[in-house]
This record gives C-alpha cells, sequence and structure tokens, in this order.
C-alpha cells in the first residue's frame, strides 16, 4: 500500500467513479467500490475492471458491493461519483459508514455541494471539478477519453494540509489543483453543461452541427448572459473555465464586432468538439434522466431566488423535463418557442 493509509470507498461505477477506483486500486490504494446491480459488483469483485485510453491500458480487481450496507467497516474518504439525481438518495446510508473525521468528495456535475453538506455536514464537504473525459463501453470496462485534471477544494472554507495529501493521492488518477474558490470553477462548469448539454437535448444534434446555428448561439449567449448575473448576486467568483474561457471577458462589449467576436468563439468550441453528444440527451434516450436541474434549474432557482430575471433557462429547465415526460419531442423545433423570438 501507499504511504497513506486512508481507506476509499467510491459511490458510483459509472465511467469516472469507475475509472478512479481503478487507478487508486493499481497504485495500492484502500479502495472499494458500490454499484447498484448486485452482478455488476460481483464482475468487479471477481473478474475486475479493465480500464483504456489516456490513462494506459490495465485490468484490476476491487472489492465491490451493490448496496452500501454491504460495505463492513469505516472509511475515510467516500468520494462519490453518481449522477447528480441520485445524490441524497445515495448519501444518507453512507451516513453511518464515514469516519467522525472523514470526508466526502462530491464528484458531480452542477453545484452538489449543499446537497452533501445536507446530509454530511459542511465541515465535511469536498468539493470536485472532474476536467477528464471517461465513457463506459460496457460493464466494467472504461476508457479515459480525454486528459484533463480534478481541482478540489473546501466550499466553506480555505485548503489546509490534509486537502493536498488527498491531491496527491488523487494525482494516482490525473493531474490535482488545489483551489480556495472551488464553488467558483464549479460554477464555472455548470455554465458551460448549461450551454453544450442542456441544449444538446433540445434538438438532439451532435455539438458542431448545433453550433453552427445562429439562433442556438444566440441561446448559448443568452444563458452565459443570465448566469453570470446570477454569480454576480451570489457573491461566487467566477473562475476561467479550463483556463481559457473568460465568462466576463466573453461578455465584453457591445455592437457588430463584439458579437461577431462571440460567435466565432462559439463556432471554435463546436468545431473542436464537433462529435460531441450530450451527456443529458444520452441519458434521456437510454430511458434516463437529464441533470438539468443542477444545470438551467440550477440559475433558474438561484435567478428567482434572488429577484434575477432568468427566463431563459427557466424555459430551457421546463422544456427538458417535458422531454423527459414525453411531452414534447426533442427536435430543431423547440427553438422556435416564443422565449427565444429575441434572437
Amino acid at each position: 500500500m501507499k504511504n497513506s493509509e486512508l481507506s476509499f470507498l467510491v459511490v458510483g461505477a459509472g465511467a469516472i467513479g469507475g475509472i478512479t477506483a481503478g487507478l487508486l486500486k493499481r497504485d495500492g490504494y484502500d479502495v472499494e467500490i458500490v454499484c447498484r446491480q448486485s452482478d455488476y459488483a460481483s464482475y468487479i469483485s471477481n473478474t475486475g475492471i479493465e480500464v483504456s485510453g489516456y490513462c494506459g491500458k490495465f485490468s484490476v480487481k476491487i472489492p465491490a458491493y451493490s448496496s452500501i450496507s454491504e460495505v463492513k467497516g469505516k472509511k475515510d474518504i467516500i468520494l462519490h461519483a453518481t449522477k447528480a439525481n441520485d445524490i441524497i438518495e445515495s448519501s444518507r446510508p453512507a451516513i453511518g459508514i464515514l469516519k467522525e473525521n472523514g470526508f466526502v468528495v462530491s464528484m458531480q456535475n452542477g453545484l452538489c455541494e449543499d446537497a452533501i453538506a445536507s446530509v454530511f455536514g459542511r465541515e465535511r464537504t469536498i468539493g470536485c471539478v472532474t476536467g477528464w473525459g471517461a465513457t463506459m463501453l460496457s460493464y466494467g470496462h472504461f476508457e479515459m477519453t480525454s486528459a484533463g485534471d480534478f481541482i478540489i477544494g473546501y466550499p466553506w472554507r480555505q485548503p489546509d494540509k490534509f486537502l493536498n495529501e488527498l491531491a496527491e493521492i488523487l494525482s494516482s488518477v490525473v493531474p490535482v489543483r488545489v483551489t480556495d474558490n472551488i464553488l467558483g470553477h464549479l460554477y464555472s462548469k455548470l455554465i458551460i453543461n448549461s450551454c453544450i448539454s442542456s441544449l444538446g437535448v433540445l434538438c438532439g444534434l451532435y455539438l458542431g452541427n448545433m453550433l453552427k446555428i445562429k439562433r442556438i448561439r444566440n441561446v448559448f449567449i443568452e444563458i452565459i448572459k443570465e448566469a453570470v448575473a446570477v454569480s454576480d448576486a451570489m457573491k461566487i467568483r467566477l473562475e476561467v473555465f479550463g483556463g481559457k474561457l473568460d465568462f466576463r471577458k466573453f461578455l465584453d462589449g457591445k455592437g457588430f464586432f463584439s458579437n461577431l467576436r462571440r460567435h466565432l468563439t462559439i463556432r471554435i468550441i463546436g468545431f473542436k468538439y464537433r462529435r460531441l453528444k450530450s451527456s443529458s440527451l444520452q441519458s434521456i434516450l437510454r430511458g434516463g434522466r437529464s441533470e438539468v436541474d443542477f444545470f438551467n434549474g440550477y440559475i433558474a432557482a438561484r435567478g428567482k431566488e434572488l429577484g434575477i430575471s432568468v427566463p431563459v433557462n427557466t424555459a430551457i429547465t421546463e422544456m427538458i423535463h417535458q422531454i423527459e415526460q414525453k411531452k414534447r419531442e426533442i427536435s430543431l423545433g423547440n427553438f422556435n418557442e416564443t422565449v427565444f423570438d429575441i434572437f
């Protein structure tokens, strides 16, 4: 085992959770994992998982369970890697297995730290931005599809020695940055998901084709405007997303040339990631739910609380719920709704 004697439980055996657990276990850390299905848990325990892609190719067996109630002994760290929609339901059973001085790391998309803290307490919550891509090829077979990093931090206090030690351990997976502004990083990623993932649900297109359409690019810009207004009211210090996209600079300026610059920036994003298919769209097509409540829905809810006008994010949230309920089709025609007429 490595220097650390910390014990880890990964909750969620999807692509991010599976690869994270696999790389930590490969490097000798004490890791167990919880997934939903008993046959999947048996497969991970007895056959093991296979990982390929940017992190190399390897296989490893990990003790796995289909229920948190099956886990024996208390853990130092819970790496919470379920979908955001499942965060409360999957957190409550874990209260009893987290050591008194243990921590929960929220690895979801969106701002889920308040939800984690409502179960475990603010003092035991660590925020994490996952800046790398992964996919599950089949049960127990994962691919790291893009390089990147983790950004970790305490949402309500300054970093300390322990956070740096945790960062060193998690560097077995990808490079790790420690920040004193994790909420700013999380909110920046939330904005991107609100644009890319949610708009992909409405039209069903790959990102490249979607962002060729001027009306959709205008909606993209309006999502950002509303989101930044809400972040200002919440006193969140926005970080530059991916070290490249500064939302305030993006929105700077009026007139033809400033607007042209914004549209060109979006077109470049669309070209670079042209084969990207919305993860929320994929979830819905598989019969599941999107995470819109943690993207545009978060902006809409906070905007309403703070008296900020957020009609576009509100409408997108409602439309995606209608798609989930099969009351609306996935179609380019969704952008003909009156809320988008100003574009």
